[in-house]
């Protein structure tokens, strides 16, 4: 796997609110955010904003703590097979995986595996937020 983040995810129990907070901050929010999800490029990461219980369960675990720490963090390849395949490795290495590679509702494509300590990982390859020359994240402005 190679040794960058690409995405800092937040799950946050008012969406709203927090988008306010980091906006007030004078943080400029990408065009590319939806309605359920604010992106900011931080950078050469994206920090995202995603409702608390709509992110545990897009991972398959639970909100209340026990296997949700209240975030993911997120590496972001070039292909579904690269999913499938950095998965692969993150197993191999140790970690555990939450969440096999499979086409998201959105249209990318995305897995979950977690670190030896539970934190969560999103491997994901998503066709709206191209990598650059150096694979990081590409937000629209």
């Amino acid at each position: 796997m190679k040794q960058t983040i690409s995405f800092v995810t937040l799950g946050v129990a008012d969406l709203a609110r927090s988008r306010r907070f980091y906006k007030a901050l004078g943080w400029q929010e990408s065009s590319g955010s939806q309605q359920e999800v604010a992106f900011f490029q931080v950078g050469s990461l994206a920090f995202a904003l995603f409702g608390r219980e709509a992110l545990a369960d897009d991972a398959m675990v639970s909100a209340d703590g026990s296997g949700f720490p209240g975030f993911s963090l997120a590496h972001n390849v070039a292909s579904a097979k690269e999913v499938d395949a950095t998965l692969l490795e993150a197993v191999s290495a140790g970690g555990k995986l939450v969440r096999p590679g499979e086409k998201a509702a959105w249209g990318g494509f995305r897995g979950y595996f977690s670190d030896p300590d539970g934190f969560l990982w999103e491997v994901c390859f998503n066709p709206f937020f191209p990598l650059d020359q150096h694979g990081f994240v590409q937000l629209p402005n």
